[in-house]
């Protein structure tokens, strides 16, 4: 004779999810309210369409629930993207497919595709941009920002006097060590317009301490429209000047721009009329 004890016994199969028979009204305040419960804005604002998408198909729960949680996934890409954008602090929008290369001759098709892959920047390698005012370069330093901040990289653009200045408020608060370990955990910096304002000794040597905290490690996309042999004027010491050179020269993507302005070659173009044949 079998005795039973008070533990219930395991069943062999899993228990069937209990399913609601809820009206359309009810359906959609329910969805609406557990999309704000579990912070997915886009399903709740998209189900309704989705659904009606989804009839229109004959697709299935499954093919339903993919399609709702894929717009959900595609939505916050999106959002990740703007955020990485904006925290770079871009002056201006700039995009590759903007861009028009074909006056820099120094700028081959495959290599402006390699440098928008981002490669370059995983490995730790440094982009020197050359060349006269109005050439493209800040253009080119914000695309290939942009392009590496959407690739989910960490970027920060800054001009050469304002982080000068950023630097040197820091040391005169006594906060200059993280505000170089900042600018040292990003993926990408563009330092743009190095050479417009020369650099006393004290902001020459703290920008140094940048520019060594990420050698070999972490890349630098800077813009000059001074030659490496009149870097020296900007740093003052002669001797730094080489030191900033040869970081950023070592193992470098170096593009001269030129000297034909970029901006007048565009505004000319834009204000040709077209031929009407």
């Amino acid at each position: 004779m079998s005795t039973t004890t008070g533990a219930t016994a395991p069943t062999s199969a899993r228990a069937r999810p209990a399913v609601t028979n809820l009206s359309e009204p009810a359906a959609t305040a329910a969805i609406a309210s557990a999309a704000r419960l579990l912070h997915l804005p886009t399903i709740g604002a998209q189900a309704g369409a989705l659904a009606e998408a989804a009839a229109r198909d004959r697709l299935t729960h499954r093919g339903y629930l993919a399609e709702v949680l894929t717009a959900e996934c595609d939505e916050r890409e999106d959002r990740r993207k703007l955020r990485r954008v904006i925290e770079a602090k871009f002056p201006r929008s700039k995009r590759l497919e903007d861009f028009d290369a074909t006056a820099i001759t120094d700028l081959p098709p495959a290599l402006l595709a390699h440098l928008g892959t981002g490669g370059w920047i995983d490995a730790g390698q440094p982009l020197v941009l050359l060349g006269d005012s109005g050439t493209g370069k800040t253009h080119l330093l914000i695309a290939l920002g942009t392009a590496a901040a959407e690739q989910g990289r960490r970027v920060r653009y800054v001009t050469c006097a304002a982080l000068v200045n950023e630097l040197v408020e820091a040391a005169d608060d006594k906060q200059l060590s993280r505000v170089v370990g900042r600018y040292a955990r990003l993926d990408l910096l563009c330092l743009d317009e190095i050479g417009y304002v020369h650099l006393d000794p004290r902001g020459a040597e703290l920008l140094f301490q940048i520019i060594t905290a990420r050698e070999e490690r972490a890349s630098i996309a800077c813009a000059s429209n001074a030659s490496f042999s009149e870097w020296g004027a900007t740093f003052t010491d002669p001797r730094l000047a080489a030191a900033v050179v040869d970081r950023l020269t070592f193992n470098a993507h170096i593009i001269n721009t030129g000297t034909a302005s970029y901006r007048l070659r565009t505004t000319r173009a834009r204000k040709t009329p077209t031929n009407p044949t």
